[in-house]
């Protein structure tokens, strides 16, 4: 999957279909029609789009994901690093920590995070 970013309207599509997959087409755009009031026509085009991303399949009328939502945003995260910080991840943390304080809660979350890391080398 060579694009990893969605706009906004693309993000609100793609997670109704990871919280209501498999699903058919049709399906798919009532959906579309009660939660974002779009055409069919409008989702078919934003279905046909993400399709040809390499994240959803539609195949014989049942929409169904290729990469699920936690792979997608961790792909998505791993190349804004990779873009804004040199693939740095000690930097990305270095920033956002001198904008806003860390838990003790989060601090200890990340430590267990770092030591399962640490263990699968």
């Amino acid at each position: 999957m060579a694009e990893y970013r969605l706009g906004e309207i693309e993000s609100r599509f793609a997670n109704l279909i990871w919280e209501n997959e498999p699903l058919s087409s049709g399906e798919l755009a009532k959906l579309c029609e009660k939660e974002l009031h779009w055409k069919k026509s409008t989702t078919y085009t934003i279905l046909h789009r993400v399709c040809e991303r390499g994240l959803f399949q539609n195949r014989k009328g049942v929409v169904t994901s290729l990469v699920g939502r936690e792979e997608f945003y961790a792909m998505q995260s791993k190349q804004f690093v990779e873009e804004s910080f040199g693939g740095s991840l000690p930097k990305f943390l270095a920033a956002f920590a001198s904008r806003s304080k860390l838990s003790e809660e989060e601090i200890r979350q990340l430590q267990e995070i770092i030591d399962r890391n640490k263990e699968s080398q």
